[in-house]
């Protein structure tokens, strides 16, 4: 299993591919079901020390409870609490938070950005929990801003179909897709099998635009303190869905041949036990299915004027449908992109042994910043008391001495192809605030022996 700064390596290595090198955040691995994530104190003063606010994106989806584990309540409402806990304890007073559209529960006519608890009922435990976490990200009275924002049902990419998660329009996909094969592909029996006319209505966005939307608000402080509905100008109706699903699956199944759907249950779903059995699954979907209320979008729409939701139609479903099935709905799960090299692991520095050169040791502290893969962010101090240097992961104040390059730069230091001068020269290396005394940057930095870590972290904590 990937550790949480594997995956986030990962994915910042697909985002690399073809667009540059990226900078690596320092990453603390925590368990949100524990008071504080079960964060040493380490990890918990760098925090306080480094971070301002809180994007809180943590979730269980599961639509029914699990006596076994406690979900989603475990996760939604007291993982929640375990979060507003971790801020308060740090003194971040900023948080944002990700909610859903559908704490509407079965509500019908206008559901108001302001408005969450006005007695509705609720269609699944999701829906509950959810509600249940806002309320206490509402009533956390040591918070100086709160913003909400609360999605509709996210669908893959607009352009491409690209997604990362199957939950919400690709689960009942799913379900279809294992039921059906090409001589079967008429949408009726899916809809009167959990009671639908086709004609209800369902909000769907495109992640590429939910992520647009929530980046934009996060990063414009007079944004802050509002409730945004993240959800489409126009719905589309429950009938089109299945239409779509059914087209995905005819191109599917007719790339691949009839050969790939002989091992698939052929049924009429109007009948019999596989009716049935279609009919329990779907039930866990039904609130997915039934008729969205119509979703007051004047906070979000005053907010980005210029970033309207993308019309979510046909071709832009068939695509996010064709990209779940051709993908195996995430399984087997795609290789993770693994650095060839880990710059942790093979940077210079020091340990008790190696003294701190004289020429650095008035200026205490320093920071390098390491780009692309493998890259990430250290600071070296100088300790006075025994004068050796202590190495830390995640970057001093932006006042000390910080050094940038991306990873092909280091792994030529390192080896001696290139001489910091040079790179300094050269643009490859970048210095802000360089030492008022001395070289720029210090060049025995990669002529040292590699440092003894101390955990240190930076602004992304990655829970589970």
């Amino acid at each position: 299993m990937e550790s949480a700064v594997q995956r986030i390596e990962s994915l910042l290595a697909r985002f690399e591919q073809g667009n540059g090198v990226l900078p690596r955040p320092v990453v603390l691995e925590g368990d949100l079901t524990k008071p504080m994530f079960g964060l040493d104190d380490t990890a918990v003063d760098w925090a306080r020390k480094n971070c301002g606010s809180m994007i809180h994106n943590a979730a269980s989806l599961l639509f029914q409870s699990d006596p076994k584990t406690n979900e989603p309540y475990r996760s939604n409402v007291g993982g929640t609490q375990n979060v507003l806990e971790f801020c308060e304890r740090t003194n971040i007073r900023e948080f944002h938070h990700v909610s859903t559209a559908y704490i509407c529960g079965l509500r019908s006519g206008v559901c108001r950005e302001s408005e969450l608890d006005v007695g509705q009922a609720f269609g699944n435990v999701y829906e509950e929990t959810k509600v249940a976490a806002e309320k206490k990200v509402r009533s956390a009275a040591f918070l100086d801003s709160v913003t909400i924002y609360r999605p509709a049902i996210i669908t893959g990419d607009s352009r491409t179909g690209y997604t990362s998660t199957y939950h919400g329009f690709y689960a009942p996909l799913k379900i279809v897709r294992s039921f059906i094969r090409s001589e079967v592909l008429d949408g009726t029996p899916f809809l009167s099998a959990i009671g639908l006319t086709g004609q209800e209505s369902k909000n769907f966005v495109p992640v590429d635009w939910v992520a647009e939307a929530a980046v934009r608000i996060f990063s414009t402080p007079r944004l802050h303190g509002n409730v945004y509905h993240l959800t489409p100008r126009r719905p589309v109706t429950c009938k089109m869905t299945l239409r779509v699903f059914e087209d995905a699956l005819r191109r599917y199944i007719k790339a691949k041949g009839s050969a790939a759907e002989t091992n698939n249950v052929i049924v009429g779903l109007n009948q019999g036990m596989v009716g049935d059995i279609f009919r329990e699954q779907m039930e866990v979907y039904r609130s997915y299915w039934r008729n969205d209320p119509t979703f007051d979008r004047t906070n979000i729409e005053n907010a980005l004027p210029d970033l309207p939701c993308p019309d979510v139609n046909y071709a832009m479903l068939v695509r996010s449908a064709m990209f779940a099935i051709e993908n195996g709905f995430g399984w087997p799960r795609p290789q993770p992109l693994v650095p060839t090299a880990w710059v942790s692991d093979s940077l210079p520095g020091f340990n008790a042994s190696t003294p701190f050169p004289a020429s650095a040791a008035a200026e205490k502290r320093f920071g390098l910043q390491v780009n692309g893969p493998g890259g990430g962010g250290w600071t070296l101090e100088y300790d006075d008391a025994s004068g050796n240097v202590r190495c830390f992961t995640g970057l001093p104040e932006s006042r000390s001495t910080l050094v940038y390059m991306n990873d092909k730069t280091f792994r030529r230091l390192r080896d001696r192809t290139m001489s910091m001068a040079d790179a300094v020269q050269g643009g490859a290396v970048h210095v802000e605030n360089p030492f008022p005394s001395g070289p720029p940057v210090p060049e025995f930095l990669f002529q040292l022996s590699r440092p003894a870590f101390i955990d240190g972290a930076d602004t992304v904590v990655t829970v589970s």
